[in-house]
Formats: C-alpha cells, sequence, structure tokens
C-alpha cells in the first residue's frame, strides 16, 4: 500500500509541480506533451508551451524526483550501514569532493576546457571518496573510523574549496559557484536525467540485494557475521554504490543536504525497519519531498530563485529536532 501510494503521490506531484511558474500550463497540457514526446500522437500545444512544459520544467522536475529518491536512499543504507542516526550521504565527504572538483573548472579552468562542471565535480566526488576509503582502511575499516574519516575529506575539501574561490575567482564566478554549491536544478536536462535515474535503478537493485545483511547490521557486525554475512565485502559493496549514486547526484543538482538525514527516520516510522520495505517507500518519499521543495524554491521570491539545499535546510532542521524529540521520548 506504501508503495503504490507513494508512487502515486510521485506522478501526481510532478503532473501538478510542472503547472506552478509564470506560464499558465494545465495538467491538460502536461499529458499532452508527455503523450506526444513519448509516442502517443501529435502534440496540441503550440511549439512556446510545448517547449516550457517538455524542456524546461519536465526535465527539471523529473531530475528534482530522482535526485530526492536518491539522496533518501543513501541515507537510509548509510545509517544502517554505519549504525549512526546522524549519518547521511555527505559524511563520506562526497560532496565536498565534488565541490572542489566543480570549483577547480570553472575558477581554475582545470581540463584546459575538455571537463564540464558536472564532470569535474565527479571526478572530485571519486578522489574524496577514495580518500575516504584508503584513511579508513589503514585505520582498521570499522564503522566509526568510515565517519572520522570522511569527516576528515569534508573538512580537507571544504578548506581546498574555500580557498581556490577567494583567492582566485571574481564576484561573479564566485556567486555562480556559490549558488550551485547550495544546490540548484535550474539547468536540468534530459541528459542529465538519464544518467541519474540510470545510476539510482542500479544502486536501488544493489541495496535491495542486500536488505537482508542490511537487517543484520542493526544487531552489530558480530551478530551479521555470526548470520553468514561477509562484513568487509558487504560494507565496500554499499559505501561504493551510494558514493557513485552521490557523485552523480551532486554533480548534475549540488550539494542539497538533509534529504538523505531527514526522510529515512521519517518513513522508518511507517514502515519499521525491514529494509525491503524500508528503501523503496524512503526513495519514494524523498522524491516526493525535493519535487516540491523544488517547486517552492523556484516560486517563493519569483522571479529570483532559492538555492534548493537552502529550502531543504529550512525544512530540514526542524524535522530533524522533531524525529530527535521523538526517539527520546520512545527510549
Amino acid at each position: 500500500m506504501l508503495t503504490s501510494g507513494g508512487l502515486a503521490a510521485l506522478v501526481l506531484s510532478i503532473a501538478v509541480a510542472v503547472t506552478i511558474g509564470p506560464a499558465e500550463i494545465s495538467t491538460g497540457d502536461v499529458w499532452a506533451a508527455v503523450a506526444a514526446h513519448l509516442g502517443g500522437g501529435e502534440s496540441t500545444l503550440t511549439p512556446l508551451r510545448d517547449g516550457i512544459v517538455w524542456n524546461l520544467r519536465m526535465p527539471r522536475t523529473v531530475l528534482a524526483a530522482v535526485c530526492g529518491a536518491g539522496l533518501a536512499l543513501c541515507g537510509a543504507v548509510m545509517q544502517s550501514l554505519l549504525r549512526n542516526p546522524l549519518a547521511d550521504p555527505f559524511v563520506l565527504g562526497v560532496s565536498s569532493g565534488a565541490s572542489t572538483g566543480a570549483v577547480a573548472v570553472v575558477v581554475l579552468g582545470a581540463g584546459a576546457g575538455a571537463l564540464s562542471l558536472s564532470a569535474g565535480a565527479f571526478i572530485g566526488a571519486l578522489l574524496s571518496f577514495a580518500m575516504v576509503l584508503l584513511l579508513s582502511h589503514t585505520l582498521g575499516g570499522s564503522p566509526d573510523r568510515v565517519v572520522l574519516s570522511g569527516v576528515a575529506a569534508m573538512q580537507l575539501f571544504s578548506a581546498l574549496t574555500s580557498f581556490t574561490v577567494l583567492t582566485s575567482a571574481d564576484a561573479e564566478t564566485t556567486k555562480g559557484v556559490l549558488f550551485w554549491l547550495l544546490g540548484s536544478l535550474s539547468g536540468a536536462d534530459w541528459d542529465q536525467v538519464l544518467l541519474c535515474a540510470a545510476v539510482l535503478a542500479a544502486v536501488l537493485v544493489v541495496c535491495l540485494g542486500h536488505a537482508t545483511t542490511l537487517d543484520a547490521f542493526a544487531f552489530g557486525e558480530e551478530a551479521a557475521a555470526a548470520l553468514g554475512v561477509h562484513v568487509g565485502r558487504a560494507r565496500l559493496v554499499l559505501l561504493c554504490a551510494t558514493a557513485l549514486l552521490t557523485a552523480v547526484l551532486v554533480s548534475c543538482a549540488g550539494a542539497i543536504g538533509f534529504v538523505g538525514l531527514v526522510l529515512p527516520h521519517a518513513t522508518r516510522a511507517l514502515t519499521g525497519s525491514g529494509h525491503a520495505r524500508l528503501l523503496p517507500v524512503t526513495a519514494l518519499a524523498g522524491a516526493v519531498f525535493l519535487v516540491w521543495v523544488d517547486t517552492l524554491a523556484r516560486t517563493v521570491v519569483d522571479p529570483q530563485e532559492v538555492p534548493v539545499g537552502v529550502v531543504t535546510a529550512l525544512i530540514g532542521v526542524p524535522a530533524f529536532v522533531a524525529v530527535l524529540y521523538r526517539e527520546r521520548r520512545k527510549a
């Protein structure tokens, strides 16, 4: 029921969100444009209205859904894998590494024009994650060492990003980089949507395949090993999968916080701790959540646009405090 309801809510949310904006678009226009572009006949809309729906609003809204689903999924996996309720997709320093890579391309011209901002962000994210894996391995590879290594990488790459911007960027470049670092879906296109959706689908399959393994991790590593789980291999596979998904999402949408931190706690109250139920419902909840957050971000102070990460923080902090108080009362 939760999965079916989540899917229906997601489809309805996308259809309604696309209609919201300066140009008056109805839900009928949205369905007509989608049907025409998916082979359902000729579009009845004017080229301008069809372009607004299909080339501007629809890819942005679908990318918001994909990013929300991916970040929430990564948060649920990492909180169970590391047994840390404060873990989220950026605890491994992936976001900070992506920011450094993006800044290196935009400000320093890394890649001599051959790399786009998204490509630079992706490379930076992978370098940061490789550093975390190497450092945590040398320290013993336990969950707390992984978290500490992620914090160290996050601080290092954040410092590199700040140093590069302060010493090499002009005012206009600094403004553009800062907006991207806070999360932005304004440049979304269908290529980004397809890339992120493909990686999300692959990682979701991997995570669902390890659902019973994640259930076992809830009892601790020793208990999981006693149940037949290859602890080291399972942790490496799941960490690599979530880091890859986070890197791809950050490279396309920037750093959007709190989605992976808050949504797993909220959905866990509905589904219980079983990951076969928790993971798909969390992904759907994250998708619906970010669709509406992005809609709010691009309309609340129209014609200006608020970075998506700012809105998620404003909503996420009070929600997370409420979750903490509820957990305290339960304890």
